[in-house]
Order: structure tokens, then C-alpha cells, then sequence
């Protein structure tokens, strides 16, 4: 019981220091005292009941990661990481309603099991999935994580990105390779004329895809959808013609999302 009061108090380590949490939990107080409008240094350390060297330590901390900006004779106020931060939690909230009727569709269309995904890092991260018709086993989960170099989700949510950062992204990825780079790229070069990419089994043994990059209001990719099968229904003719359905949905989506294809053309 001790301990766990220790927990809720948040404490300070044995060296007198706030621990780490309780930084966490004082930031994020600043962060809920700035909201309601713009605040002086005094008063904020007044209402977080905390020294002004400890409420000015802090402050500046979140200054310098733009989470606020101070604002002379007005104090601090939210910065605009914030704003960037509330916009992507909203497309990625947003998107799997948005897109879950056109993976059906599409799913329905073709037989075949469709994927919704979103870049995470240096991974793609699965949001949803629509099982085909097809007695086809596809290992992949909603909230897994995959590989973006050998996956048709993973590639079409990079393809964007430049042939620098696919470089830094194949060579840190690990892993058994069933390409060396020069051929990746070469490949990924091709999808990104294309506006779409392929997994030619490389992730799954008999298993092939083919993505398309979902784009926001602004034309940049806020997440991609795969079409996947066994490779005996994907024979390279039939995944070109598949191309433009799943183009054409991935688009469908980005334009319930604000997207036109003109915010892609000033890019």
C-alpha cells in the first residue's frame, strides 16, 4: 500500500530529482494550464502549485519542442507541434471509418483481402482488414506491425518519400532479403511512377499485393490499403489490372479526406 501511494503522489527518486514519470505528469499539466489562452509565467506556477523555477524549467522544455510558444507581455501559449500532433490523431481516428466501406467494396469486388494501414515510424501499422472470399490464409493481424521494404502496404506508404530514405529505410531494416537493394530500388522507383507498389511474395511465401497510398487534404500520404491473395489468383497480368481498382479506391478515400489530385500536383 505504501508503494502504491508512493505511485499515485509521483515522488521524487532518492536523490531528491522529480522522477521521471512525475516530469511527464508535470509537462502535461503545463501543457492542460495553457489551454484555456495564454498565461504568465507567475500564474502558471501559481495554479500548477509549483516554484517559477521549477514552472519556468518546464515551460522552456516544451518551448523547445514547439508543444508551446511564449508570447511577450502575454506568456505562454499551445505551439504549434500541437496543432500538428491534433491533426494527425485525427486522420488516423478518422480514416479507418472512412475507408471501411471501400475496403468492402473493393474486397467484395475482387474476392480478395484487403488491408488499411498507416506509416508508424519505420513500420507499417495494420488498422484494419477485410477477409476475401478465397480459401486463403493471410497471416497478417489488425494492430501488427510489418516490415515497410517488403510489404506492398509498407512501400506505398513510403513512396513519397525519396530514393535517400528508402536507402536509410532497406539497410536498417533486418531480416532475411528476398532482394538486394539495387534491385529494391529499381522496383520501388517503377511503383512510385506508377502511384502504386507490389509485394511479390517477399513478406509472405504465396502471398502477393498490391497497394496504393491514401493522401490528405494536403496531398501527402496519411495511409495506404493493400489488395492480397494467394499468387496462384495474382499472376503479374492480373495485378496490373487490379492496379487501377485499387488505385481508384485508395483515391476514393483520400477524397472523403479533403484530397484532390491537384494538392498532389503542387507537391
Amino acid at each position: 500500500m505504501e508503494q502504491e501511494a508512493s505511485i499515485k503522489r509521483g515522488d521524487a527518486d532518492a536523490d531528491g530529482k522529480p522522477s521521471g514519470s512525475q516530469t511527464l505528469l508535470r509537462g502535461l499539466d503545463v501543457i492542460e494550464a495553457v489551454a484555456s489562452g495564454p498565461i504568465a509565467l507567475t500564474e502558471l506556477a501559481e495554479t500548477l502549485g509549483l516554484t517559477r523555477s521549477t514552472t519556468h524549467r518546464l515551460a522552456a522544455a516544451l518551448v523547445d519542442r514547439r508543444m508551446l510558444t511564449f508570447r511577450p507581455r502575454e506568456g505562454y501559449a499551445l505551439g504549434p507541434k500541437l496543432l500538428e500532433l491534433g491533426y494527425a490523431a485525427r486522420e488516423q481516428m478518422h480514416l479507418p471509418q472512412v475507408a471501411r466501406p471501400h475496403l468492402e467494396l473493393l474486397s467484395h469486388a475482387t474476392s480478395d483481402t484487403v488491408h488499411l494501414g498507416i506509416l508508424e515510424g519505420d513500420l507499417a501499422l495494420y488498422l484494419d482488414k477485410v477477409p476475401g472470399r478465397r480459401r486463403v490464409e493471410i497471416g497478417s493481424r489488425i494492430g501488427e506491425r510489418q516490415p515497410l521494404s517488403s510489404t506492398g502496404l509498407g512501400k506505398a506508404l513510403i513512396l513519397d518519400l525519396g530514393e535517400e530514405r528508402w536507402k536509410q529505410l532497406f539497410t536498417a531494416e533486418t531480416g532475411p532479403r528476398a532482394l538486394g537493394l539495387p534491385v529494391w530500388l529499381e522496383r520501388m522507383r517503377g511503383y512510385a511512377a506508377a502511384g502504386r507498389a507490389f509485394d511479390l511474395e517477399e513478406n509472405e511465401d504465396q502471398i502477393r499485393c498490391v497497394a496504393a497510398p491514401i493522401r490528405g487534404v494536403d496531398g501527402q500520404t496519411v495511409g495506404a490499403i493493400s489488395l492480397s491473395s494467394a499468387a496462384q489468383y495474382m499472376d503479374d497480368a492480373r495485378m496490373e489490372a487490379l492496379s487501377d481498382d485499387v488505385r481508384n479506391t485508395a483515391n476514393a478515400i483520400s477524397r472523403e479526406l479533403g484530397w484532390s489530385e491537384r494538392a498532389t500536383r503542387k507537391k
